[in-house]
């Protein structure tokens, strides 16, 4: 799961009237378990922060749905249980909280652009494109007025959009997206940088399935060099687009060019430490399509056998 935006810095702002010297009935136990989720949360245990914001949910409720303490307790229960996958547990949370934080604050305000962001991410998770692209033009509104049209947040709202359109095969909606992104983060970070080499890399992937194949492969090329120069050789994030670029020669049936990219990224992939091994599966079915096409069906046969190991390691 990609990380969601951390919302710490954001409960000290919005509940900066406690200050006050008269305590609320129940302030006291809300903070503690507030306190004590996000400690969890640090730590990983996300099962842990649950429990504790569930509680932080039945305290808040006793101060009404106009304190914003009930609105933040909502929304960190949703992303908890959004963390430990309970979908339909978070849903009507993240729902509530961002109604209850556009009643409290409008429709400009920080924490929206937080909700907005971890509701599109977590429909996105779920496959559910059609409800994630309307957050995301929000939030990309209200980025653009908040910052400007050439911030680089907006650059990575607008790379998320892309991304979206590029899964669900809207591809000449991704393109525009991504080039404009590309230039914001040229601009504002300068050539080399490394959002700019996943934008060049999701850029050339979106070319690559409209079978723009020249336009795509400098993309590749010179996001694997990016990634080269800023992690090394075996990095998995230039494993990622070698294989990439081994596909593009693929279907081209530039073969030659692509078996020693299909077997560097394989390499790499294969000696990563933690859970890649569908990446592997991935890369072997793709080594054997391109083995197929050469018919050396043995070598192709090898490839699948150890796609299959790879995937039973995967299911362990």
């Amino acid at each position: 799961m990609k990380a969601l935006i951390p919302a710490l810095a954001l409960l000290l702002f919005l509940l900066s009237p406690l200050s006050a010297p008269v305590a609320l009935a129940g302030e006291a136990e809300w903070k503690a378990h507030m306190d004590a989720g996000l400690l969890s949360v640090k730590t990983g245990d996300h099962q842990g922060a649950a429990s504790r914001f569930e509680a932080a949910v039945r305290e808040a409720r006793l101060l009404g749905d106009k304190d914003p303490r009930y609105a933040v307790s909502l929304y960190r229960l949703a992303v908890a249980y959004h963390q430990l996958g309970r979908w339909a547990d978070a849903d009507p949370l993240y729902k509530q909280s961002y109604a209850l934080t556009l009643k409290l604050y409008g429709d400009q305000h920080p924490f929206v652009a937080t909700q907005l962001s971890d509701m599109a991410t977590f429909y996105v998770e779920q496959g559910q494109h059609q409800l994630a692209e309307p957050l995301l033009k929000r939030l990309l509104a209200l980025e653009e007025k908040k910052l400007g049209p050439d911030h680089p947040t907006v650059a990575a709202t607008l790379n998320r959009l892309g991304e979206l359109y590029r899964d669900v095969g809207q591809f000449t909606l991704a393109v525009p997206l991504y080039r404009r992104a590309l230039g914001i983060l040229e601009t504002a970070h300068g050539p080399e940088d490394q959002d700019v080499a996943t934008v060049l890399n999701n850029l050339a992937l979106a070319y690559s399935a409209q079978s723009r194949y020249f336009e795509a492969e400098p993309l590749y090329r010179r996001s694997i060099a990016l990634r080269e120069k800023a992690f090394g050789p075996n990095h998995p994030r230039v494993g990622t687009v070698l294989h990439n670029l081994a596909d593009l020669y693929r279907v081209q049936g530039r073969h030659a060019e692509a078996e020693p990219l299909y077997l560097r990224a394989i390499a790499i992939a294969e000696k990563t430490p933690g859970p890649r091994n569908q990446d592997v599966v991935t890369m072997l079915g793709n080594l054997a399509k391109l083995y197929r096409a050469q018919d050396r069906n043995a070598d192709a046969d090898a490839a699948l056998a150890r796609a299959k190991k790879a995937q039973e390691q995967s299911s362990k």
